[in-house]
């Protein structure tokens, strides 16, 4: 199987791992990618949000499979023109990524798949913002009701910073707190067979603590040890399949990966939120641990027959992600600096410890950052103590003027273990 990936980041370069160590994979393509990717792929140019683009370039190289990785793409209908020259594609339609494209469109589908989630109200004018924020009270949580990187999130006890952050979206969806432990659940799906893989739990905020800003994510770690190990059945029953049966009902089936973010809340599990592809750092762990070779796995969801699949296999190890990004993110990153002691890493630290590139490029024979988090450092353990240490003990060889990273990925959990 030929097979071309779409995106540059760390997710896409887990994504590019997993489907080089398959041996049904001849061929590997990434476009554009970056300078870890360019390891284990063949690079090409390509504007990812330009769908003739990229059905163009898959039937140039004669791709059995598109995987996009990206919510941008899926969301400007990229999938669709894959789709339109005949290539079989892992990603939902345009019109199905709206589920992340418009939180307001993903609050609708909820409501007609009766799945569980925050009260909230859909607000266009200042007036609108003020009542909805008086309603619901602090801790206040406003969401840009469109795609922001995963940045457009506020939540705070800041009614000032609230109300700022509402005013400056032309949609947004003001709702409920949701107390309690958050899970991303990651489900692969053809529009009718959903394939549910295993939990992990990131972390967003940037400092130790859960202190500082919003990020689109600072680390992760699978399996979770406090979870009820019912939680991945109940989830699939309550919210993966009734969303998936309620999209396909409404003419917009979605194949591709269903993203569940949830908070275990007091009252039962909630959706925080649905995205429309792998999450970012999540990828890394779940990734880590999944035995079954992939590939077989995303072209089954991309022809339709995820029901005929063996049961995924995965591994008893746990593992863990430590975000390294640039100085100043998730502000405006600084750009350009050498990273050194990859190297490193893989003399010392492989098979157990590896690096996962996101936001970087060659200049000339340096590799430099290239965007806001940089890099991936995931390792696997027989428990997420051992993983962590591992992933640690990598971290420190790696330089990176002016980087900065939390040093508790992970270690609540380890330490209850």
């Amino acid at each position: 199987m030929k097979v071309l990936l779409i995106g540059n980041g760390a997710r896409e370069h887990a994504l590019c791992r997993s489907l080089s160590l398959d041996p049904d994979v001849t061929a590997l393509y990434c476009a554009p990618g970056n300078a870890g990717i360019a390891e284990v792929a063949e690079l090409h140019q390509v504007d990812p949000l330009d769908g003739r683009a990229v059905a163009a370039l898959a039937v140039e190289l004669g791709a059995d499979l598109v995987v996009v990785g990206p919510e941008a793409p899926l969301v400007a209908g990229v999938a669709d023109a894959v789709r339109e020259a005949g290539i079989p594609v892992f990603g939902p339609s345009g019109e199905a990524a709206r589920l992340e494209g418009s939180k307001a469109f993903a609050k609708d589908i909820m409501a007609g798949a009766s799945v569980p989630t925050a009260r909230s109200y859909v607000c266009t004018t200042p007036e609108e913002v003020d009542e909805a924020l008086d309603a619901f009270g602090a801790p206040y949580v406003v969401k840009d009701d469109g795609l922001a990187a995963g940045k457009g999130v506020v939540v705070t006890a800041d009614l000032a910073a609230a109300t700022a952050h509402a005013n400056s979206c032309d949609r947004v969806v003001i709702e409920e707190f949701l107390d309690g432990p958050e899970v991303s659940l990651f489900a692969i799906t053809d529009g009718v067979t959903v394939l549910p893989l295993q939990p992990a739990q990131d972390f967003k905020r940037a400092l130790d603590d859960d202190e500082g800003p919003n990020t689109g994510g600072m680390g992760a770690y699978s399996p979770l040890p406090w979870a009820d190990p019912k939680l991945v059945e109940e989830v699939l029953q309550t919210v993966l399949q009734p969303t998936v049966d309620e999209l396909r009902r409404r003419g917009t089936p979605f194949s591709g990966l269903l993203y569940a973010g949830l908070a275990i809340t007091s009252r039962g599990v909630r959706v925080i939120e649905f995205n429309a592809r792998f999450g970012d750092p999540e990828t890394q762990v779940v990734l880590a641990r999944l035995k079954t070779p992939l590939a077989g796995i995303l072209f089954a969801a991309a022809n339709g027959t995820l029901a005929d699949l063996e049961p995924l296999r995965w591994s008893d190890d746990a593992a863990v992600t430590v975000v390294i990004a640039s100085h100043n993110y998730p502000g405006t990153p600084r750009t350009g600096d050498p990273i050194t002691g990859l190297a490193d890493v893989a003399a010392e630290d492989a098979p157990h410890a590896y690096v996962l590139h996101a936001g970087t490029k060659r200049d000339g024979d340096a590799v430099v950052s290239a965007g806001g988090r940089v890099l991936s450092v995931t390792a696997t353990g027989k428990n997420l103590g051992q993983a962590r240490d591992r992933a640690y003990t990598a971290l420190g060889r790696i330089r990176l003027d002016g980087s900065q990273h939390r040093t508790d990925i992970a270690a609540k959990a380890a330490a209850d273990e």
